[in-house]
């Protein structure tokens, strides 16, 4: 039984309380579809944490940004962040995330951060069957913070949600459990207060986190993953 998880951004507290749901519900295995850093105040304790449970990562935009030496160029704040993140994280942490892989694919499945067109950076805000490439019947893909699955004949279209910074209204951490062929999506609340706390800690203003307690983007906008 593996547990997906996507989209940590650094929240320590979501993070080992989606661990600790995972594992009570049978997980022995831990695959991450990228952006272990980014965003919340704890990019050390989360990469660390993640290797510790020998967990692998899929490649992410924020884990690139900060093993590339490219810097995020369309948001100053993202950018201000990793700037931050690379003076916590250890070399141990950076070399780990440069170890992270550009997909997964097992037989008919692939699994990717963004899309299956541009595996780091292809936001789906909108999915069907063109969405699939030759071959895909089941695609597994982060990067948007939006929990669902949405089904199209024998193709399956899942995004796990986002375990630190959930984006569709709802502030629990979100991620899924794969068992066979099935599929099971889960919830699981956290101490938000503690994440706050940790990026205070570090003097992160308050527009950063405010939107954590509602389950949507730092400015506010709610998303959803729409059918085509």
């Amino acid at each position: 039984m593996r547990a997906l998880i996507s989209d940590i951004h650094a929240n320590l507290a979501a993070l080992e309380a989606v661990l600790a749901d995972a594992r009570s519900r049978g997980a022995t295995e831990i695959l991450c579809l990228g952006d272990v850093v980014g965003y919340n105040g704890q990019p050390e304790e989360c990469v660390q944490r993640l290797k510790a449970e020998g967990a692998r990562n899929i490649l992410g935009n924020h884990d690139q940004y900060v093993t590339s030496g490219k810097n995020c160029e369309r948001s100053k704040v993202v950018a201000s962040i990793i700037d931050k993140h690379l003076e916590d994280l250890s070399t141990d942490s950076i070399t780990w995330l440069q170890g992270s892989l550009d997909s997964v694919t097992e037989g008919d499945t692939l699994f990717v951060h963004g899309g299956p067109r541009d595996h780091v950076d292809e936001y789906l805000y909108a999915v069907g069957v063109d969405t699939f490439p030759q071959g895909v019947t089941r695609l597994f893909a982060g990067h948007t913070h939006i929990q669902c699955i949405h089904r199209f004949g024998d193709q399956t279209f899942c995004n796990p949600g986002s375990v630190g910074q959930p984006r569709d209204g709802d502030p629990r951490a979100a991620y899924a459990i794969l068992d066979g062929d099935e599929i099971h999506l889960h919830r699981v609340a956290y101490d938000i207060d503690r994440t706050v706390q940790a990026m205070k800690d570090r003097s992160y203003e308050e527009f950063m986190y405010r939107g954590l307690y509602a389950g949507t983007q730092i400015n506010g906008r709610v998303d959803r993953i729409d059918r085509l």
